[in-house]
């Protein structure tokens, strides 16, 4: 990625973590309101969860802007790795709405009748709430594809988890307007059953986001679809080179870093090894967008 493109991308990332800060504020304060007024367990957690979407977007925005700082003397292969440790971070807030949503939720259903007031008032919350994630996520989906970046992917998991979970919400506040319509009074019991499945339905997403975020932190391989495909571009010029050995792939943040030891044969100039790695270089930074790649240069076996 040529430096202007670089610069582009953090300008990009920037604004999306921007705007996904802003929408969450916004659905944050009148879930809180909606909840306050109707009472309702489910209405509350979908507050909790926007507001731990507030702060998880908070952390992409800082992460986002320190990860595509250039590499320094302290930080000689960048600084990709604060997207890593702010979506495992953001992985544990996740975890902890879990538990906060399935202590007030089992609370609710252990003391028996509690009454949702004015329902309605939270299938209205829950619908302008769902049509904002849409939005806010798929744009946050496709920067983070752009850009490369864990931080915003994670934010974007987290809306579109949020989507679904409002419409779950939407739906529960339904049943409970018809039902009290109707006079059945157990029909209050839905809200908690259905803060109990947003629950279920965010840890899933809470554990695929902490474990990526884990893998990137320990310098995990690329997923092995990518590795096979920097395994058939080398095998395409072999009749340039002898053999390789010892590839190693790791990912920090939007970064992908490839290494391997490239084996020429011994009447090869050094001019013309370079102009292989160049070309090499080249090739798989074509093929793993924004990887880093590092070639060692050996004679071929036999020829030392």
């Amino acid at each position: 990625m040529s430096p202007h493109g670089s610069v582009q991308a953090r300008a990009r990332a920037a604004r999306a973590a921007r705007t996904s800060v802003f929408s969450n504020v916004a659905l944050t304060v009148i879930k809180l309101g909606a909840g306050l007024i109707t009472g309702s367990v489910s209405v509350l957690s979908e507050a909790l969860h926007s507001g731990l979407d507030l702060a998880a977007a908070v952390m992409a925005f800082m992460a986002v802007r320190k990860a595509r700082e250039p590499a320094d003397g302290e930080h000689n292969f960048g600084h990709g790795k604060y997207e890593s440790m702010s979506g495992l971070a953001e992985g544990a807030l996740i975890l902890v709405a879990v538990g906060l949503i399935v202590w007030g939720a089992i609370g609710r259903l252990l003391a028996g009748h509690a009454e949702v007031r004015q329902p309605l008032l939270g299938v209205a919350v829950m619908a302008i709430s769902a049509v904002v994630n849409v939005f806010v996520s798929r744009m946050l989906f496709r920067v983070a594809k752009d850009t490369q970046s864990l931080a915003l992917e994670a934010d974007a998991w987290h809306l579109s988890t949020d989507v679904w979970t409002s419409v779950g919400v939407f739906a529960g506040m339904a049943v409970i307007s018809v039902g009290v319509r109707l006079g059945f009074a157990e029909v209050h019991n839905v809200d908690p059953i259905v803060a109990i499945a947003i629950a279920i339905v965010i840890t899933r997403a809470a554990l695929g986001i902490t474990r990526r975020s884990y893998d990137h932190l320990v310098d995990r391989s690329l997923p092995q679809a990518e590795v096979e495909k920097i395994e058939s571009l080398l095998m395409q010029h072999y009749p340039e080179f002898s053999g390789f050995h010892r590839l190693r792939t790791r990912q920090a943040g939007p970064e992908r870093y490839i290494d391997l030891h490239l084996e020429v044969p011994g009447e090869k100039s050094v001019a013309e090894s370079h102009a292989l790695c160049d070309h090499l270089e080249d090739d798989l930074q074509a093929l793993i967008r924004g990887a880093q790649v590092l070639i060692h240069v050996e004679p071929r076996r036999g020829d030392v």
